[in-house]
């Protein structure tokens, strides 16, 4: 699979961050999650993000993650750390931290909660990448954040040299055609859409569901690559009831990547942090349903 334009690699998931019963990190289970991941197809891994329950970990805990991730996979798998939050000057801590544990890249989300406007992102993005000297995701999730990031800013932030991708969750895919004619690597930020992303010029994905099928996600961008859209698009199709079941339910995210890796004998446990509560048993059961359906169990 080429890699041209890729900076990141080309499949990659926001990896779910493992925890005891206690909710204490399971740096073992995280570990364990790595190996899977890169055993089924990823050439590249997002720790600390939105899936790794970033808002509920401490800047110690996403540096332990990412130093046991970097042991787990060696040296040649793609880490973007996620280091976006809504206080700049924790995000300054995290950005100089995850380049001296060994990451390729950061990952910077649009601060949440505070909805600041655009000059506000632009002050924000300027002093983490600063902070970071490392390549740059930007993260645009207008879903989780409130905050959009404008044309106009990425217009501005495509002259900034580490800025070199954006994961898009934002659900237009002409506005994400238009970013990536400024010159940036753009991921497709929702597993649902992934092939119409790369119909629109994605050079990859950032998937949640990745952690049930990696191996055909890979098998799909591939067969695009290779000038088979047919194929893509039946592999795609194929996988629409694990994106249903996985991304679809109001209780998704971490939850529904660790009752899969549950399921899949990766993890022993679906334990997730507060506010978060793990699946239950119908739940799980509903998920179970939407693997099996699309082959996958």
């Amino acid at each position: 699979m080429t890699t041209t334009g890729a900076p990141f690699g080309r499949v990659l998931t926001a990896m779910a961050t493992a925890f005891h019963a206690d909710g204490s990190l399971d740096l073992d289970g995280v570990q364990n999650v790595a190996r899977h991941l890169v055993a089924h197809g990823h050439d590249g891994l997002v720790v600390s993000g939105t899936t790794g329950e970033s808002p509920t970990t401490t800047v110690e805990e996403d540096g332990e993650i990412l130093a046991a991730v970097r042991d787990a996979v060696g040296p040649d798998v793609k880490l973007v750390a996620g280091v976006g939050t809504n206080d700049t000057r924790t995000s300054l801590t995290l950005a100089s931290q995850a380049r001296e544990r060994g990451a390729d890249g950061v990952l910077l989300v649009t601060p949440y909660y505070n909805k600041p406007g655009q000059r506000g992102i632009l002050h924000h993005f300027r002093q983490v990448v600063d902070a970071a000297e490392l390549p740059v995701m930007l993260y645009d999730v207008p879903g989780r954040t409130g905050s959009t990031i404008a044309l106009e800013t990425y217009e501005e932030l495509a002259g900034w040299e580490p800025v070199v991708a954006v994961k898009d969750a934002v659900g237009d895919l002409v506005r994400g055609l238009r970013v990536g004619q400024l010159g940036l690597a753009v991921y497709s930020g929702d597993d649902a859409a992934n092939l119409g992303w790369l119909a629109h010029g994605a050079v990859g994905v950032v998937s949640v569901c990745g952690h049930a099928c990696g191996d055909d996600l890979r098998a799909m961008v591939e067969a695009y690559d290779a000038g088979d859209p047919v194929k893509a698009r039946e592999i795609h199709t194929r996988l629409l009831p694990v994106y249903d079941a996985m991304m679809g339910v109001p209780n998704y995210g971490a939850t529904t990547a660790k009752a899969a890796l549950e399921l899949l004998g990766v993890l022993d446990n679906r334990h997730v942090r507060s506010p978060l509560v793990a699946l239950d048993d119908d739940e799980v059961a509903d998920l179970r349903a939407g693997l099996v359906a699309a082959d996958l169990l």
